[in-house]
């Protein structure tokens, strides 16, 4: 009898024989709902084994970029290039044997940056304790992706092994909301046109799930994975960038074919520090970081030395970042920059929003 890999394996098989077409587009999603389903009983299984030595690594700082890739690839070298750590390197596969971290200082920013084992193919699966390297980049903030100028067809692999680890690479959560019921079978409202599944398919992939009474809302065009992601709940998103090292090693002309084809985010030669600053601020960007000025009363703002929060950041969060107490003793902030509407504006709601490079004076009770 068949176990649960060998299952999933011959699934995948069935998978990459089928051409994807609107007439198997149905069955396509039928088999990646069965995958998906042995995947977490799978999952589940190993869970309950234990998972040896993890590398759970308490956050600090404004956010936390995690290194992943190959052995070998130079991420050892591109973290002593970035921040202050001293991480082991040598010239042979798997050096880096536990989580080093660093703090990386930009733009005022105290940012965390991890060195983890390279990962293999096969990672995602518990191969060279892939398991535990990956589940650490769950608890980041950005994935930073390294690809070796020698093997750039690895950017697919490591793509791969990182989407089974169930991370989503610079995806935004589908806009689907699945809520159970008691009874009524499935119910399905749209507000898109979907072209890319089928409401038989939608159904089918709940059933296989063993969801048999659902209202479900769809705000997007989703895909079948899309939608078995938001019924499984487990996903993880977050924004990436694709580094390729060791450029230095290569012709210009090779360089070009080789960008040209694989599209990384940015070009580096960690050996070199070559593009370094260009990559610090890419790192700056894709955290979605902010600078928040502060401002006492009846004195000059400060300048020199920004308070940093998430673009997405509101006033209240910019109070619990300077004081956890500040929140609940706010009175008013007046504010000067883009989110005001004039300067020195009087602002009382904690909701409001902020925009970079705001100066703020706190009125406390």
């Amino acid at each position: 009898m068949a176990n649960t890999k060998d299952k999933i394996k011959e699934l995948r098989d069935e998978l990459s024989k089928t051409k994807y077409n609107k007439r198997t587009q149905h069955h396509v999603g039928l088999v990646k709902a069965k995958i998906a389903v042995l995947r977490e009983k799978e999952e589940k299984r190993l869970a309950g084994k234990g998972g040896g030595e993890g590398y759970n690594i308490r956050k600090t700082g404004d956010g936390t970029v995690i290194l992943v890739g190959f052995p070998s690839v130079g991420k050892s070298t591109l973290l002593n290039a970035l921040t202050n750590a001293e991480s082991a390197i040598a010239a042979y596969a798997f050096t880096t044997l536990t989580c080093i971290p660093g703090l990386l200082e930009y733009n005022h920013a105290k940012i965390q940056v991890l060195d983890v084992p390279g990962v293999v193919e096969g990672a995602a699966s518990g191969r060279g304790r892939g398991r535990e390297v990956l589940s650490c980049a769950m608890s980041a903030d950005l994935v930073l992706l390294m690809i070796d100028v020698f093997k750039p067809e690895n950017r697919e692999v490591i793509m791969h092994e990182v989407r089974e680890a169930n991370l989503r690479i610079n995806e935004t959560k589908p806009d689907v909301k699945i809520e159970k019921t008691s009874r009524g079978g499935i119910t399905i409202g749209t507000t898109c046109r979907l072209t890319r599944i089928s409401r038989e398919t939608i159904e089918a992939i709940l059933k296989e799930f063993r969801i048999m009474n659902a209202s479900v809302t769809i705000r997007e065009d989703i895909n079948e994975e899309q939608l078995i992601d938001v019924i499984e709940g487990n996903k993880k998103y977050l924004p990436g960038i694709v580094a390729l090292n060791k450029i230095d090693l290569v012709s210009d002309g090779e360089l070009a074919a080789i960008q040209k084809k694989y599209k990384p985010d940015i070009l580096v030669s960690a050996h070199n520090k070559t593009h370094l600053e260009e990559l610090k601020q890419l790192i700056f960007d894709r955290l979605d970081l902010m600078r928040i000025y502060c401002k006492d009363i009846g004195k000059k703002a400060d300048l020199d030395i920004p308070v940093i929060i998430s673009r997405k950041g509101s006033l209240g969060d910019f109070a619990d970042k300077l004081h956890r107490n500040f929140q609940s003793r706010l009175r008013f902030a007046r504010i000067w920059g883009r989110s005001a509407r004039f300067d020195g504006q009087q602002i009382r709601k904690l909701e409001h929003k902020l925009e970079d490079g705001d100066i703020v004076e706190l009125h406390l009770r």
